[in-house]
């Protein structure tokens, strides 16, 4: 009979371990494993991290790098037949499918900010870049200055117009701010003499110059208005998810592989035009290579 009371504690011990396994996925991962499924956030048309190649297949750095954090949550849930789901966003709509669930990772050219995390989560950041203008060489612009009564444009949704219509304010400079839907489409406007200078991350401004027909009648404005660093989103308050997707980025960049495939689309000939952007790493970028961070403070970065 004394045997009892402990094979008792052992059977409520078992169940209480089994209660836990089953119990173990919450969040994302849960909702994963559940539906076979992770749905990707992709972009047409931000060259060269996430954007549709001429065979309409999406391609670029960032999806690079989400593919290999997608190949560490198939390790995680023991799931490698995991169907990967592939779902186009804008800059518009790409938060508000993080937050309401349709997306589980969002991979593209977003920049990661204090203010955005109070929405959303960040990978450890992947790119470095600043807000600048693109406009004609024609137009002889120099300054945010000489923009003063122009009209401008930039795409819906991003921090860039944020920043043009708050500092428009400040200076005074009564510049008329279009808002566009796309890069593509904010491009063309300063192509087509619908506006007179685009503001964008410089790096977005360097990959449609380049592939314009013609890439001597532009000029990206020297002048650097903010450190944008970029990094994939995924949903805020989801630290299990967070740490797979987390650890898997970080071994990538730690290790140096990261180097190969920033060398693919930055320093080589990139589908579909076969434009070279010719864009080393920059020093501030080796530093988050080898150490990753997925700060929002664009002081962390300097």
């Amino acid at each position: 009979m004394k045997l009892f009371p402990k094979v008792l504690l052992g059977m409520v011990a078992a169940c209480f371990a089994v209660g836990a396994s089953a119990q173990a996925l919450t969040g994302t991962l849960k909702k994963i494993k559940d539906s076979g499924t992770i749905t990707i956030g992709t972009r047409d048309a931000s060259i060269p991290f996430s954007y549709n190649d001429d065979k309409q297949q999406t391609v670029g750095y960032a999806m690079d790098i989400c593919m290999k954090a997608v190949d560490a949550v198939k390790a995680e849930l023991k799931m490698p037949n995991l169907k990967v789901v592939l779902n186009p966003v804008t800059s518009a709509t790409r938060i508000p499918l993080i937050a309401n669930g349709t997306i589980d990772l969002e991979c593209g050219s977003t920049t990661n900010n204090l203010d955005r995390q109070k929405q959303v989560a960040f990978t450890n950041t992947y790119f470095l870049t600043a807000n600048r203008y693109v406009a004609k060489k024609s137009s002889n612009i120099k300054t945010l200055a000489d923009l003063k009564g122009k009209t401008v444009v930039s795409t819906s949704g991003t921090t860039n117009i944020k920043w043009l219509t708050e500092e428009n304010g400040k200076q005074n400079l009564g510049m008329n701010i279009l808002p566009a839907k796309d890069h593509a489409e904010a491009f063309l406007m300063v192509e087509t003499d619908r506006a007179v200078a685009f503001f964008m991350d410089d790096i977005l401004l360097y990959s449609l110059v380049a592939s314009a027909k013609t890439p001597a009648d532009f000029a990206v404005g020297t002048e650097a208005y903010s450190v944008e660093p970029y990094g994939a989103m995924m949903p805020k308050d989801d630290p299990d998810f967070a740490k797979v997707i987390n650890t898997a980025t970080a071994s990538l960049y730690k290790s140096g592989q990261i180097n190969a495939i920033y060398a693919k689309w930055f320093q080589a000939a990139i589908p579909p035009k076969g434009i070279n952007l010719n864009v080393p790493e920059s020093p501030q970028l080796k530093a988050a290579f080898a150490n990753p961070t997925n700060s929002g403070d664009p002081a962390a970065y300097k």
